[in-house]
């Protein structure tokens, strides 16, 4: 496992230990890695719901004159435009 060091400010440094203490965490590092885990799952579910609105406005969205290539090559240009695709 890495290690990192991280600077914080008093008050964050102190509710990290609170936290600690009261025993909802094993360690500070415990803490971070569940922020992050946390973090991960938020951005997932919201790329998840962008995709999910687009699949919506597609069907909702009626009867298209383009090809289905056309079509799928607009869809995975907006995707990537948005972050929710990689290159």
């Amino acid at each position: 496992m890495a290690t990192m060091t991280v600077s914080l400010p008093d008050p964050m440094k102190e509710w990290i230990e609170m936290q600690v203490e009261d025993g909802e965490y094993a360690s500070s590092s415990d803490y971070v890695r569940d922020l992050i885990r946390r973090d991960r799952e938020r951005r997932n579910e919201a790329r998840l719901e962008e995709l999910r609105r687009i699949v919506d406005e597609g069907l909702n969205g009626g009867v298209s004159k383009r090809s289905l290539d056309e079509i799928f090559a607009d869809a995975e240009a907006r995707a990537r435009a948005r972050g929710l695709i990689d290159d």
